[in-house]
């Protein structure tokens, strides 16, 4: 049975910059986007996170409140201002964590298939971020607010695999920068319905925009329409009768992007119940695993990379289509 204790996280509307600033000047140098989109691109947070900013009185362009679609001119002024942090209760969790690599910047976790993230509806416990709380306590980041505290990038539930937590805001600024400059490396594994290529050392790459699927709305889809860019590189490792062996990189990360862009082309993920056919079925979801991590270490600099073998649900698949 896990225990449980009470602890206190930041909750803030938006990301910080830095530690202790709450107060941000802009000068664009460009003209013609919208301010909505310049913040939250400023801000490295939600569009939505942006427009609340902005409808609350929170950003002015000129010592003048905006609209949320207003287009910005070079040298506006833009002001920021972001409202203290609130302060919320989450329960903490003795849950036994795999940690690969700790310092007082950042964590590097290798999770277990079946555990969630974060919270959310359905699982409001046992998530990774119940067990961080345990054993971090106050030492996470709070930029993402009262239910993803430290949590600067996501893997879904049936994932395993690296990712990295950060223990403070500048760390989390830092990554989160890297990750939108597209600099943070993520290579994955999975094992895919088919043949989806020829095996060779040159990687296979998908280009194709996702966005929330209009007739199911908790699922992800290949569209042009309100989408982002998204791109996946594979190689094939092995080639079975009936399956590949892959391995994977991401240019971008979008939602379930792997697993939409390996169903796009006809070859989802194997165990995949949302975008393919969920077999096997002892799998019990997609048998993808985020295998390696690599980053610039927000204080120092230094290059890391750390790698995680392959968990024992994932042999037991390669050894079944194997035989």
């Amino acid at each position: 049975m896990t225990q449980k204790k009470q602890t206190t996280q930041s909750k803030q509307t938006t990301p910080l910059l830095s530690e202790n600033m709450r107060e941000f000047i802009f000068k664009p140098t460009e003209s013609g986007l919208r301010i909505d989109k310049y913040i939250s691109q400023e801000l490295s947070s939600t569009r939505n996170a942006a427009v609340i900013l902005i409808e609350g009185g929170n950003c002015l362009v000129n010592k003048r409140a905006v609209k949320k679609n207003y287009k910005i001119n070079a040298n506006d002024l833009i002001e920021v201002s972001l409202p203290p942090p609130e302060t919320v209760d989450i329960v903490a969790q003795d849950i036994p964590l795999d940690i690969i690599f700790e310092d007082k910047e950042l964590l590097v976790v290798n999770k277990p298939r079946g555990m969630v993230t974060h919270p959310a509806h359905g699982h409001k416990d046992g998530t990774l971020v119940n067990a961080l709380l345990y054993h971090c306590g106050n030492s996470l980041s709070g930029i993402n607010g009262e239910l993803r505290p430290g949590i600067v990038h996501r893997l879904d539930m049936n994932t395993s695999g690296l990712l990295v937590v950060a223990k403070n805001d500048f760390a989390h600024n830092a990554l989160a920068a890297q990750i939108k400059d597209r600099k943070l490396k993520r290579e994955y594994e999975a094992v895919v319905a088919g043949k989806p290529g020829e095996l060779s050392e040159t990687y296979f790459s998908i280009d194709a925009p996702i966005g929330r699927d209009t007739r199911d709305r908790k699922k992800m889809t290949v569209t042009a329409k309100n989408s982002k860019s998204a791109v996946t590189h594979y190689k094939i490792i092995e080639q079975y009768d009936k399956a590949a062996h892959l391995r994977l990189r991401l240019t971008t990360g979008r939602t379930h992007q792997i697993r939409v862009h390996m169903a796009h082309i006809g070859h989802p993920v194997l165990g995949d119940d949302v975008y393919g056919n969920g077999k096997p079925k002892w799998l019990k979801g997609q048998c993808l695993h985020s295998r390696t991590i690599g980053f610039s270490h927000p204080r120092t600099g230094e290059e890391l990379e750390f790698s995680a073998p392959l968990p024992e649900y994932f042999l037991k698949l390669l050894r079944s289509i194997s035989s």
